[in-house]
C-alpha cells in the first residue's frame, strides 16, 4: 500500500491552522499589554484553549520572561514597563503576570501560607468561622456567540441588550455551610420590571445597590459588611453554639477598604479582616478556585432550563421570550438558584491551596462534575433550537469577567432613560384592577354572544365584520392581559418546581449521609 495521499485543501488547511514562531510573538506581546485571552481568540480565529497553550509555553522557557525562537534560536524579551501604568489607568488590582513576576507572585503566596497557618493556628479558628467573599460581573442576557438570536443583537443598531451587565459579590465560609446574601451592583435603581411587579427590594435575595457603571464601591461594601455579613455571621455562629469570633478574607480590590475593621459596627467587631497579599488572588482566592466559574455555568443552566420550560408550556419562541419575557427579575430569581445550587464540596475544596487541612481527600471537587454541568447546559440548549458545544459554554462563563467601555455604558444608561419614558402607567393600572377570574368570566360570555350573533343574525356579513372588529379593538385588549399572566405563571411554576426538586435532593441527600 502507498503513502496516504492528501489533498490540497487539506494541506492548504493545515498550512492555515500553522502559526509561525512571530505570529506567536505578536500573540504574547498583546497578551501583556493587557488584551484578554478571549479577545486574543477573536482577533485571531483560534480557540482560547491554543490562545492558552501558547502563553503556557512561554511561561515554560528556562529563562523567565523570554521566549525562545525555535528557528533563529534568538530570545525574545516581552516588556514589562507596561504594568504598572496599565494598573492605574484601569483600577485592575491584580494581574498574574509572567517570568519574574509571577516567580515573585508565586514566592509571596508561599510564604503567606505559613502567615495564615500561623494565624488559624495562634487563634483556634475553625472552618466554620473563617469566610471568604469576592466579586464577579454577569452579562445576564448574554449568549453564546455562535446562537442566532446573538447573531440577530449583532445586526441592531443602537443598544444590545446582551451588554447589560450586573456585578455579583459573594460570600461563604471554610465549611460552606454559611452562604451570605450577595451583594449586587445594577446601573438602575428602580428597574421597570421592578415597578410592574411591585418588587420590594429588602425583600429580594440579593442586598440591591446602583450605580451608574453597576460597580462595587467602598461604601456598598461597607454597608453590605454592616446590614449583611455582620447579622447572618452572628446569627450562624450563635445557632451553631460556636464562639463569637470569625475572620473575613479579603484581596487588595479597590472596593475593599485597607481599615475595614474601623468601619465595623460595634456589635459585629468579633469579625477580624485578614487582606491575601498583592498579586496572589488567582493562586490563593477561594472563591477563585471554581467556585465562581462554577456560580456562573449553575446560572447559565437554570436561565436555559427556564427559557426551555416556558417556551415548551406556552406559545412563546425562544426569541419572544429572550427579548420580550426574560427580565431582571427573573435573573434575581436565577441568580438564587445558582448561589443555593453550588455543592459543599465545591466549597469546601475551593480552600485546598490556602487551607489544605479543611478540605479531606474525598471532598475535592470531581473535573466530573464539572463536566457534567457543561453538558447539561449544552443538551439543553439544544433543545430550545440553539447550535453550541462545549467550548461555546467554556468561552460564555469567561466573557462575564469582561469590562464595558464607555460608549456601552452610555448605550445602556440611554436605554434605561427610554424604557421609563416608555412606560404607561394607566394601562398597568388598569390590568391590576382587573382579577383574573373576571377576565375569563367576560371572555365567555363574549364568546357565547358572538356565537349567537353568528348564528342568529340574518345580515352574516355585516355582523361577522362587526364582531371581528369589536373582538380586535377591544376583546383582544383582554385576551392579551390574561397571556401574559399565564406566562407568568409558568415562570413561577418553573421556579417552584426547581427549588422543590432540589429540596428534596437535598433531603434525599442527607438521608443517604445519615444511613
Amino acid at each position: 500500500m502507498g503513502p496516504k495521499k492528501v489533498s490540497l485543501k487539506d494541506s492548504a488547511e493545515k498550512k492555515k491552522r500553522m502559526m509561525c514562531i512571530e505570529l506567536k510573538k505578536e500573540i504574547i506581546e498583546k497578551q501583556e499589554q493587557g488584551v484578554r485571552v478571549v479577545n486574543l481568540a477573536k482577533q485571531y480565529e483560534r480557540s482560547t484553549s491554543t490562545i492558552c497553550t501558547i502563553l503556557k509555553q512561554k511561561e515554560s522557557q528556562q529563562t523567565p520572561g523570554t521566549l525562545t525562537d525555535e528557528a533563529s534560536g534568538k530570545p525574545f524579551k516581552a516588556s514589562r514597563g507596561w504594568f504598572e501604568n496599565f494598573k492605574k489607568s484601569t483600577g485592575i488590582h491584580s494581574v498574574v503576570r509572567h517570568g519574574e513576576a509571577a516567580s515573585t507572585d508565586i514566592k509571596a503566596a508561599e510564604d503567606y501560607l505559613k502567615t495564615f497557618a500561623g494565624i488559624i493556628a495562634a487563634e483556634g479558628y475553625i472552618p466554620q468561622q473563617v469566610f471568604n467573599c469576592d466579586e464577579t460581573g454577569l452579562f445576564w442576557k448574554k449568549m453564546p456567540r455562535r446562537t442566532y438570536i446573538t447573531a440577530e443583537e449583532k445586526r441592531m443598531p443602537g443598544h444590545k441588550p446582551m451588554k447589560d451587565r450586573l456585578t455579583l459579590a459573594l460570600c461563604v465560609n471554610a465549611s460552606g455551610d454559611c452562604k451570605i446574601k450577595p451583594l449586587l451592583i445594577y446601573h438602575s435603581e428602580n428597574p421597570r420590571a421592578f415597578k410592574s411587579k411591585k418588587i420590594m427590594k429588602e425583600r429580594l435575595q440579593v442586598m440591591w445597590r446602583a450605580n451608574p457603571r453597576a460597580w462595587v464601591t467602598r461604601q456598598f461594601f461597607v454597608e453590605w459588611v454592616n446590614l449583611v455579613i455582620g447579622h447572618e455571621v452572628k446569627k450562624y455562629l450563635q445557632e451553631n453554639n460556636l464562639p463569637l469570633q470569625a475572620l473575613l478574607i479579603l484581596d487588595n480590590a479597590p472596593a475593599h477598604p485597607p481599615n475595614l475593621e474601623e468601619d465595623i459596627l460595634e456589635e459585629f467587631r468579633f469579625i477580624n479582616v485578614l487582606y491575601l497579599p498583592p498579586n496572589t488572588t488567582p493562586i490563593l482566592q477561594p472563591m477563585d478556585q471554581q467556585v465562581i466559574s462554577n456560580f456562573k455555568k449553575l446560572f447559565t443552566k437554570h436561565l436555559f432550563h427556564c427559557c426551555s420550560e416556558v417556551t415548551e408550556s406556552t406559545n412563546l419562541t425562544l426569541r419572544d421570550f429572550w427579548k420580550g419575557h426574560y427580565n431582571i427579575v427573573i435573573c434575581l430569581r436565577i441568580i438564587d438558584l445558582a448561589w443555593q445550587g453550588i455543592t459543599k464540596r465545591t466549597l469546601t475544596s475551593a480552600w485546598k491551596k490556602l487551607w489544605h487541612e479543611v478540605v479531606s481527600g474525598t471532598e475535592f471537587e470531581r473535573l466530573e462534575y464539572k463536566a457534567a454541568v457543561v453538558e447539561e447546559i449544552v443538551s439543553l440548549g439544544k433543545t430550545i433550537g440553539m447550535d453550541m458545544d462545549e467550548g461555546d459554554i467554556n468561552e460564555l462563563i469567561e466573557e462575564h469577567s469582561e469590562e464595558l467601555t464607555m460608549k456601552e455604558l452610555k448605550e445602556l444608561q440611554a436605554q434605561q432613560h427610554t424604557e421609563v419614558l416608555q412606560e404607561i402607567s394607566d394601562a398597568e393600572e388598569a390590568e391590576e384592577v382587573i382579577s383574573t377570574s373576571e377576565i375569563k368570566e367576560m371572555l365567555g360570555m363574549w364568546e357565547k354572544l358572538s356565537d349567537f350573533i353568528q348564528k342568529k343574525h340574518p345580515e352574516k356579513v355585516s355582523t361577522g365584520r362587526a364582531t371581528a372588529l369589536f373582538n380586535d379593538t377591544c376583546m383582544m385588549h383582554f385576551r392579551n392581559i390574561l397571556q401574559g399572566r399565564m406566562k407568568h405563571s409558568s415562570l413561577d411554576r418553573f421556579f417552584s418546581k426547581t427549588s422543590a426538586d432540589e429540596s428534596e435532593e437535598g433531603a434525599a441527600k442527607r438521608a443517604k449521609i445519615s444511613e
